[in-house]
């Protein structure tokens, strides 16, 4: 009997490949990027890439969830670039928009001087996502940029009040990221992308562990004891500081990039909220990545109703049409700015321009009005069933996590003691780049360091959020495949 092939009639112009039993014929070898022609490799010579000695392929346009290389090869983006497309490419509702507010002449305005309509159409619609459980919008041009506003708004937030404020210390986790920017980095627990900058980063934060239930939980532990032991861990962090000491607690509902899409446990952010509001300390949640419709609900604390003070979003909402990044802020917060001294004593060139909220706005309406944030959880789900079916077994899988179109399969030299690889070995780097050759043709989002800041490998998959239960179906196909040819 021949053997299948993995094809989708809807994914015109991808290759296709045979496997057999769920996993590609050996027939293909070693497959990396070595093979690539030399104009799909080519090497940047003015610009300072993000590594001085690799080559990366060459874009030369994309529609959908497709990119397209100048070797002629046709990629399947089932991460939607770093988890930012979600809409997929080209969107011509997003386009036009863009096209209308550059026609009248105002991409641009110095938002210390200027007001502007479609700005606060913008902020009107984040708030409203929010079902007016947040109060005002600060937008900004990065996640980092974000996580930056959000460090110097919770410190102002104490001094509106009390000029002498005690309040100086962060509690942040290990194994974190939450921006590349100094007061960003210094908030992160990333180990390797702190090391060349730790004598720069802020002394007065402080690490407590993640919520990594994977590598933490012990054998029968429920959710509740585990969460009580994650809280009693904030709880001692903020005894040995001074609980009048600590501005706020920083985390990720869905760690993202470090860790994977490792989600929290049922019941654990509201555990750390009552921590933080025991003690009049500040909630504080990075959605950058995980919010905007990416998990499921357009914000991932609307999962369990567990509304947080201060709240960073980013990629999702400009879908990479436009830079653009914001801090949702409560009513809390905003009411201490105007009962003190009336502003937010921070502010960038570039916060707020017309050309970027028209682009976020039309993103906005339509995830609204084709109802992508279910199609999110609906396809999610589907997802995850193909995955564990498809991967649960493998020996090197030792977990397979996230929610809604966010997901992360975390590597393991040995199931059984959860034994990462050796770091020089660069496993998850060896996922993507059979991933994106022929005949894969498909993107995955490598990472490391998931176990202990260093070493540890994982791949994250996180696909638009049009999606059909087709592409879903190839999706976890494709991953399995690419997954069985690197480890057999």
């Amino acid at each position: 009997m021949a053997p299948s092939a993995v094809t989708e009639p809807h994914h015109e112009g991808l290759t296709t490949f045979p496997v057999k039993n769920g996993r590609l014929l050996k027939e293909y070898g070693d497959l990396s990027n070595g093979h690539l022609s030399p104009e799909a490799r080519k090497k940047t010579e003015f610009l300072l890439d993000r590594h001085l000695h690799r080559s990366f392929p060459v874009v030369e346009s994309a529609k959908g969830h497709y990119l397209h290389l100048t070797d002629g090869r046709t990629i399947f983006d089932a991460t939607s670039g770093a988890a930012v497309s979600c809409l997929g490419h080209g969107n011509q509702r997003v386009i036009d928009a863009m096209t209308a507010q550059l026609t009248t002449g105002v991409p641009y305005l110095a938002s210390t001087f200027w007001g502007s309509e479609i700005v606060e159409k913008l902020c009107k619609e984040l708030i409203d996502g929010t079902e007016g459980k947040m109060s005002r919008v600060y937008l900004t041009g990065s996640g980092s940029e974000a996580m930056e506003a959000a460090i110097k708004l919770s410190r102002q937030y104490f001094y509106e009040n009390n000029k002498k404020t005690s309040r100086v210390n962060f509690i942040a986790r290990e194994h974190s990221y939450h921006g590349n920017t100094i007061g960003a980095l210094g908030i992160s627990g990333h180990v390797a992308r702190r090391a060349p900058y730790t004598p720069f980063l802020m002394g007065n934060v402080h690490h407590i562990s993640p919520c990594n239930a994977y590598r933490q939980r012990q054998d029968g532990e429920s959710d509740a004891d585990f969460v009580a032991k994650k809280a009693a861990e904030l709880e001692a962090k903020f005894q040995e500081l001074g609980p009048e000491t600590v501005v706020g607690f920083m985390m990720e509902p869905v760690v993202g990039a470090a860790l994977g899409c490792v989600p929290s446990v049922p019941g654990y952010l509201k555990a750390m909220r009552d921590v933080c509001h025991k003690h009049g300390a500040l909630f504080i949640l990075d959605e950058v990545m995980s919010g905007m419709g990416r998990c499921g609900t357009l914000h991932a604390w609307q999962d369990e109703d567990v509304v947080p003070d201060l709240q960073t979003i980013g990629k999702g909402l400009g879908a990479g049409y436009q830079p653009i990044a914001a801090v949702l802020i409560s009513h809390t917060v905003v009411n201490a700015l105007l009962n003190g001294g009336g502003q937010f004593i921070h502010g960038q060139t570039y916060q707020g321009m017309p050309i970027q909220a028209a682009a976020a706005l039309e993103v906005q309406k339509i995830k609204r009005e084709e109802n992508l944030v279910e199609n999110v959880r609906i396809q999610g789900i589907y997802l995850e069933k193909r995955l564990k079916a498809l991967l649960g077994d493998h020996s090197n899988v030792g977990d397979i996590r996230g929610r809604g179109l966010f997901w992360g399969i975390e590597f393991v030299k040995d199931k059984n003691t959860k034994e990462p690889f050796a770091l020089k070995m660069g496993i998850a780097q060896k996922v993507h780049d059979t991933a994106i050759s022929a005949p894969f043709n498909m993107t995955m989002y490598p990472g490391t360091g998931t176990v202990d800041g260093i070493s540890g490998d994982h791949v994250i998959l996180a696909p638009p959020y049009n999606i059909t239960k087709a592409d879903a179906e190839y999706i976890a196909q494709v991953t399995s495949d690419v997954i069985h040819q690197v480890f057999g």
